[in-house]
């Protein structure tokens, strides 16, 4: 493929905002209210501390966002906390930051379009008893999106990213400049709790869960136009400066307004409303927030393929992970996402709920990891301003390990514990992986210089079921293979529609190929059986270096006329390889087909 056309499947700055960003964009609908959630408990005091804990969180962000910024251009091959860990904290806990991202884009995905699905079904209530299969329906599409290719994708979605963006700083400058809301929202009432040091702990850590979705540029940088680094580095600040402004400012109205809980509405519905009114603006603003959240899962799509590859060059996963499609799309991965997110999304009733308990712990797990091992590299690099950067590895390591910390403990009772078990599975799995891809290296001899390569024997043996065009090609493939052709065909003895073993002998014999042919009978139906025992009795016989079968089929030009076809050589490849040592070599000889054929002379 040309290099130009390879650098137009790639992203720019803003198709890797679009790309990659709509899960850490999209989290400002549940991230204010998840804090709001949790101070509501104390009364108004307790929504007082709205802003300090948001400002406690855009902090973290800040130090999140300047470490990955590092890591891109330090780890430009992608792979975030998975790289970082693997280059200076081990495989083993490279493993396991590799098993957390990938949870958190699993779930990543069934979160969004369960949110975005439970929005529209919100606003169209008769719509709620199909919400499971809106869910598969708009994964299916969000899938062929990503399949087609990682810019198209792109593309599609940054109009619905501006939109979304402009409608939520209209909605904070317009309350910002009111003194009254339009419509007032829902206060808080009695206190139930006092403004404790754990209750601002939870709602700190229920607000992070805004910010998942902040390591996927740094997990995806290869997906990037060159200069890769400073593209994915230009994203990466972009979207902290656009995430935060966002926090602060719904935070600003939050207090503002005075806006509490509400079962039935949510915290940036009531804003809006309050900000804006409950009119034509208050729909863009739900309906694009809707669509924000189904799309937010394009970001797993976007950061978790990239991931596997990596993961699949260092043999943990399978290698076919690794491959790329035309238009630069890891198509395995992709498919592997969907379907695991299906089962989520099937298994949980679109309900989002559902899901929300076990969601963004294991992206706090992979922060955490990544970054200390930010602080390894800076002391084992000791470059220019390394004390500054090392510090400020150190301070997010601080908060986002305290931040996993209690979202492990709130949560854990609520389904936490399934990440520590999914985890431990997968880094079980990519270790078992890993020692298969072992033990066939040694057994392939991989890294060594082989010996020169020796000319040997071989007796090709062609299974036949009558004379024509494709035996003709079958057979002249075998002589030019081997030393000694032979061919082989089966009667049924119980067969009478079929032709006997005398009939195939004397078309044979006809025909003339100069390959000796060998009739084997069999009461039964079966073809397997008669060819195995016969290359086990060849093997056994047989003077030759290597027995070599070669399996005739035709391909056909159109995917409906294969259906018409037997399968009688797959059957034959299943039975030889299970039941013997035979080298097996298919041949495919692609027959064209006319369109029609005139009938034969007297059927006019």
């Amino acid at each position: 493929m040309p290099e130009a056309s390879t650098e137009r499947d790639r992203l720019t700055v803003p198709q890797g905002l679009a790309a990659l960003s709509l899960d850490a964009l999209a989290s400002v609908a549940y991230g204010p209210e998840a804090i709001v959630l949790v101070l509501a408990a104390a009364g108004t005091t307790g929504l007082d501390y709205t802003l300090p804990v948001t400002l406690a969180i855009v902090l973290l962000l800040a130090a999140l966002t300047f470490s990955y910024r590092q890591v891109i251009a330090a780890f430009p091959n992608g792979g975030g906390a998975y790289a970082v860990a693997k280059a200076h904290l081990g495989r083993r806990v490279s493993l396991v930051a590799a098993a957390s991202l990938i949870i958190d884009y699993v779930l990543n995905v069934a979160v969004s379009v369960s949110a975005g699905v439970a929005a529209l079904t919100s606003a169209f209530p008769s719509l709620y008893a199909d919400r499971v299969v809106i869910c598969v329906v708009v994964l299916a599409l969000i899938t062929g999106v990503n399949l087609y290719g990682v810019a198209e994708s792109a593309k599609i979605l940054i109009l619905p990213t501006v939109v979304f963006v402009v409608a939520i700083f209209t909605v904070i400058l317009a309350g910002l400049l009111r003194s009254e809301p339009v419509v007032q929202p829902t206060h808080p009432g009695a206190a139930t709790e006092t403004v404790g040091v754990l209750l601002l702990l939870k709602a700190f850590a229920s607000g992070c869960a805004a910010l998942t979705g902040v390591e996927a540029i740094a997990n995806a940088v290869p997906t990037f136009r060159t200069p890769r680094e400073k593209r994915a580095q230009r994203t990466e600040i972009a979207l902290g400066a656009l995430l935060g402004s966002m926090l602060i400012g719904l935070s600003l109205l939050i207090g503002h307004f005075h806006v509490a809980p509400n079962p039935t509405k949510t915290v940036l519905a009531q804003l809006t409303e309050a900000a804006l009114g409950h009119n034509a603006g208050f729909y863009i603003v739900q309906f694009t927030t809707m669509a924000l959240l189904a799309l937010a899962a394009n970001t797993s799509f976007g950061g978790m393929p990239v991931l596997t590859s990596l993961l699949a060059r260092d043999h943990h996963v399978p290698h076919v992970f690794a491959l790329r499609a035309d238009r630069q799309v890891y198509r395995h991965g992709v498919l592997v996402l969907a379907g695991a997110a299906l089962v989520l999304l099937i298994g949980a009733q679109g309900n989002t709920q559902a899901l929300v308990p076990v969601f963004a712990i294991g992206v706090f797990i992979g922060f955490t990891i990544s970054q200390i091992g930010m602080v390894r590299h800076w002391r084992l690099e000791r470059g220019p301003g390394w004390h500054g950067r090392a510090v400020l590895n150190g301070v997010g390591a601080l908060l986002t390990a305290a931040a996993t910390a209690i979202e492990l403990i709130a949560k854990f009772r609520e389904g936490g514990w399934l990440v520590f078990l999914a985890v431990a599975l997968l880094v079980t799995l990519f270790e078992s992986i890993h020692r298969s891809y072992a033990r066939i290296g040694l057994a392939l001899h991989v890294g060594e210089v082989p010996g020169p390569p020796q000319q040997l024997h071989s007796l090709v043996v062609v299974p036949v079921g009558s004379v024509n065009r494709l035996t003709q090609e079958a057979l002249g493939t075998a002589l030019s293979l081997g030393d000694e052709v032979r061919a082989v065909s089966v009667a049924h003895t119980e067969d009478t529609d079929g032709p006997s073993a005398e009939q195939i002998q004397q078309a044979w014999i006809q025909w003339h190929p100069q390959v000796p042919l060998t009739v084997l009978t069999s009461a039964s139906r079966s073809l397997t059986r008669p060819i195995v025992d016969y290359l086990r009795e060849l093997a056994a016989t047989e003077q030759h270096d290597r027995l070599v079968v070669l399996i005739p089929e035709t391909q056909l030009p159109h995917p409906w006329q294969r259906l018409l076809q037997n399968q009688r050589g797959v059957l034959l490849d299943r039975a030889i390889r299970r039941h013997t040592n035979a080298v097996i070599c298919r041949l495919r000889f692609r027959l064209d087909i006319p369109p029609r054929h005139p009938a034969p002379t007297g059927m006019r």
